[in-house]
């Protein structure tokens, strides 16, 4: 498949008007996609996101790890879509009843490799819906697992956690954990920009507000700043783990703990783990850690 990314969506499951007590409903929910990364959209990603030296794939090339992401693009009419830019609540993901969503981690296996202008199949299923208590409220967490195939068959294996949150008065971060500083295996800097939110939310079609609208990040989410995609700190952290190995790790793991701004640089460190994988996080210029996340290899 070549040209502009194509997909199309099948879903089953009947989706019904609810309340917060009856959203396990949507467990066993699934919907399919299909999509491509041509060559086209290969040279924005990796103007986005590439390491200094690599070169661009070309159709046929395999494709970087987590590439997979950006070949299924949320493709809603804008009249489809929430005041804070993500679709509304609702059809496939439950219609949970708070207004701040975010990806709050995964745990991927990685089995095959994909190639640009490969036409890929996600198949998705709803595996659990929890509803707990925190410090600021409610919060709902959901659970998808999607299966990614290629012509080679099941190639990617994807739990995604989203957490749904209400919208404080105030902004309250939890508190800051800090980051290693001995016996680095991985030790490097990465220039946080605007532009740099800009294009990730166009390379992942994610019109959410909080990563490009400084007023509305500000004044309504109760953020400092822009927000730094998690999704995006999570491919720089596979890109790196990709780097000191030479190849994709097997399984990688990723979990958000604090929020990561625009107004500062963040840094990439890892420690090798006793098993040869990777123990690694993102670093804000405050010290804290941003995202945690772990890389391994089978051999």
């Amino acid at each position: 498949m070549d040209g502009d990314t194509h997909w199309k969506t099948a879903s089953t499951g009947t989706a019904k008007k609810t309340t917060p007590t009856d959203l396990s409903d949507w467990i066993g929910r699934n919907e399919t996609q299909t999509g491509c990364v041509p060559a086209t959209l290969a040279r924005v990603i990796h103007a986005t996101l590439a390491r200094p030296g690599e070169a661009c794939p070309d159709t046929g090339d395999i494709m970087p790890a987590l590439w997979h992401w950006y070949a299924f693009p949320p493709a809603v009419g804008m009249d489809e879509l929430s005041k804070d830019g993500h679709p509304a609540r609702g059809g496939f993901l439950p219609p949970v009843p708070y207004e701040r969503r975010m990806w709050a981690g995964g745990n991927i296996h990685f089995y095959a490799d994909l190639c640009v202008g490969e036409e890929i199949e996600k198949r998705s299923t709803i595996i659990s819906v929890e509803e707990k208590s925190g410090s600021t409220g409610g919060m709902v967490f959901v659970g998808v697992e999607h299966e990614i195939y290629g012509a080679a068959g099941l190639a990617v294996r994807e739990t995604q956690s989203i957490v749904y949150l209400p919208i404080p008065a105030e902004f309250s971060p939890p508190p800051g954990k800090p980051g290693p500083t001995k016996d680095l295996a991985i030790n490097e800097r990465q220039a946080i920009s605007t532009p740099l939110l800009f294009r990730y939310s166009a390379i992942t079609f994610n019109a959410h507000r909080i990563h490009y609208d400084l007023p509305y990040a500000q004044e309504i989410e109760k953020y400092p700043g822009l927000v730094v995609h998690g999704p995006l700190q999570a491919n720089l952290l596979v890109s790196a783990a990709t780097a000191w190995k030479g190849r994709r790790p097997d399984h990688f793991r990723f979990r958000g703990v604090h929020p990561m701004f625009h107004d500062s640089d963040l840094s990439i460190r890892a420690t090798q783990s006793d098993c040869g994988g990777l123990k690694m996080c993102t670093i804000a210029e405050a010290g804290h850690r941003g995202m945690d996340a772990t890389a391994d290899w089978e051999v």
